[in-house]
């Protein structure tokens, strides 16, 4: 079996970033996911098949996302497992790994920083801080807390690639503005609310509640129909029909329909103001 780790025309992975959609992206996370945890079970040899089933995708589609990457397996044989594990880890710019500084060492970002799925897969948190008296100097996870007001200073000895923001929506943005000024151009904010950054900043959020909200709304759309309400919605409502035996002293019974109405359920953001980590 043979693999190439550049496309057509020697052309290195990184250079097809740019013509890669953003759907494609999020799914070749996925698949690098999978392959990870097929590594780990000493998988050497996966098909397009197995691969689709286990990253949850039809196979068809995880051919089309794959052939961005330029040849990768061969027809009737499949896919080495390290070698496309290389190679998506090459077109997603984790070759060399990420060091990741965090903003706010409140519940949630204690919890990222003791997580050690993140150097599993590339990304180091070299510092933590706050600018809470009471929380800066505490240790987690084995890393001090630093004062934020040194963040300038830090950033420039620690050289981190990527900072994560963990503080409440009314800091969030003055946390960004720090970041941006040392110098960050790629930030994740678990922060509710959007963040202003100069054009060239990557800033992605996260909203918990909205992600919980969408959950919300698929259940109660998957929810089964209670049967009266079924019946409504399909608009097969039978009429009783009189018999010919009717007595006349009775005439037939008049059935009008009763109308029914279903809970709307959509997903909205939250009205109240509020921090993601207490």
């Amino acid at each position: 079996m043979t693999e190439q780790h550049e496309a057509p025309g020697g052309v290195s992975g990184r250079a097809l970033q740019k013509d890669i959609p953003q759907a494609t992206v999020a799914r070749l996370a996925t698949y690098l996911r999978v392959l990870a945890m097929m590594a780990d079970e000493g998988v050497a040899i996966v098909s397009s098949e197995e691969l689709a089933v286990a990253a949850g995708v039809n196979s068809a589609k995880l051919r089309k996302d794959l052939s961005f990457l330029g040849p990768n397996g061969v027809r009737g044989v499949g896919y080495d497992v390290a070698k496309l594990r290389a190679r998506i880890e090459d077109v997603l710019g984790l070759s060399e790994g990420h060091r990741v500084v965090l903003v706010g060492a409140g519940n949630l970002g204690r919890a990222l920083v003791g997580y050690g799925g993140f150097r599993r897969r590339g990304f180091t948190v070299v510092g933590m801080f706050d600018s809470d008296p009471d929380v800066i100097g505490l240790s987690v996870a084995g890393m001090p807390v630093l004062d934020v007001a040194g963040l300038p200073d830090a950033v420039t000895s620690l050289a981190p690639t990527i900072a994560v923001i963990t503080v409440p929506d009314d800091a969030a943005q003055d946390v960004c503005d720090r970041l941006v000024a040392a110098g960050l151009q790629s930030i994740l904010s678990f922060a509710p609310c959007q963040l202003v950054a100069p054009e060239g900043v990557e800033v992605r959020r996260v909203d918990l509640a909205v992600e919980l909200q969408m959950l919300s709304f698929e259940t109660a759309r998957n929810a089964p129909q209670l049967p009266e309400v079924a019946h409504a919605v399909s608009g097969r409502i039978t009429h009783r029909v009189p018999t010919p035996h009717a007595s006349p002293a009775h005439p037939a019974l008049k059935h009008s329909t009763a109308s029914h109405s279903t809970t709307s359920h959509s997903a909205t953001e939250p009205t109240s103001k509020g921090s993601v980590i207490q």
